[in-house]
């Protein structure tokens, strides 16, 4: 078995800052994210939204910071694994957690929790035929936009990831179709009004009931008018189903961790009821306690010098200044 020394649940920004700092103090770092790529809540539901509240950015959009949080990780080699969703964390007999998935067991000597509101999952498309499609061309979020030039891409729903993607997609693909089942758009207003600005053909009251397609390549959407008898084909060499995400603490509660609501309490070093096992950012929960992204950014380092003393007593506490850090190296 291949034992790490911190184990990371979440790869959302305070996961992938954490993970970063872990590496700082030279200790074996892995993620698990349940997704396919990596950012969270703000790579995922609002990637071209700008936040406001990231110290030393006046503004930074979703997909910005996740890139930004990306490469600075890339300093060291992380070990990611993505697409595995954490179903059990148990102790061994030598004090080791055993970190079970749907794909196999990890191994590690402690675990941070960075899962902000839960385990995300997308909202699939109902359609028989789906399944054959998805990991090709139908696609629940965006990690390459570079797959989508000169193409022919339809985009399906009416919050702010579609109509985000839509906008982003706009200036690359050959042509951009953003299709939802209502008139109105639940997106900002100011999103809204570009879109309407935009060449992207915005086509409502209207919702996907069939992919066409040969050996798994799509090459049309078949959609129909609610409430109505029209029906068409629009041409599709890619399809983006923009439904949202579904988020769920699971069974945490199940591993033996005590919960408040959807919260895991943890104590002022950040650890749990089970010792070794630590919880940082919106899933973690104490008295006074803001939820914002900044917060979670300083839980981090503190979360990972209490596991470093927990499975390393001998340990130095202090923190290294990074300026030092690189400049050593």
């Amino acid at each position: 078995m291949e034992l790490y020394d911190i184990t990371i649940i979440g790869g959302g920004p305070v996961g992938l800052y954490t993970a970063f700092y872990a590496e700082m103090r030279q200790v074996k770092v892995k993620i698990i994210e349940s997704l396919e790529s990596l950012g969270g809540q703000p790579a995922h539901l609002y990637p071209e939204k700008n936040i406001y509240d990231i110290p030393g950015f006046p503004s930074i959009t979703g997909v910005e910071l996740t890139q930004n949080l990306v490469q600075q990780l890339d300093r060291f080699e992380t070990t990611i694994t993505l697409g595995e969703k954490v179903s059990n964390i148990q102790k061994n007999s030598e004090d080791i957690f055993e970190i079970t998935t749907q794909k196999g067991i990890h191994y590690s000597k402690s675990v941070i929790i960075a899962i902000g509101n839960g385990a995300f999952s997308p909202r699939r498309l109902n359609l028989p035929e789906a399944s054959l499609y998805e990991g090709q061309n139908l696609h629940y979020y965006v990690n390459n936009l570079s797959q989508f030039e000169n193409k022919e891409v339809v985009i399906c729903g009416g919050g702010d990831s579609a109509v985000d993607w839509s906008l982003m997609l706009e200036p690359i693909a050959k042509s951009v179709t953003l299709l939802h089942r209502r008139p109105q758009f639940r997106a900002m207003e100011h999103s809204v009004s570009l879109l309407e600005k935009s060449s992207v053909n915005v086509l409502t009251p209207y919702i996907p009931t069939k992919i066409i397609g040969d050996n798994h390549q799509l090459s049309a959407i078949e959609v129909s008018e609610v409430r109505g008898d029209s029906t068409l084909q629009l041409p599709a060499e890619h399809f983006i189903v923009s439904y949202g995400f579904s988020s769920s603490i699971g069974n945490i509660k199940e591993w033996g961790i005590i919960t408040q609501g959807n919260k895991i309490p943890v104590s002022s070093h950040y650890e749990t009821n089970i010792s070794g096992i630590f919880a940082i950012g919106d899933i973690a929960t104490y008295d006074g306690k803001l939820d914002i992204i900044a917060t979670g950014f300083g839980e981090g380092p503190t979360a990972v010098g209490n596991a470093v003393a927990y499975f390393d007593p001998t340990s130095k506490r202090q923190h290294l200044h990074s300026t030092s850090l690189f400049e050593q190296q």
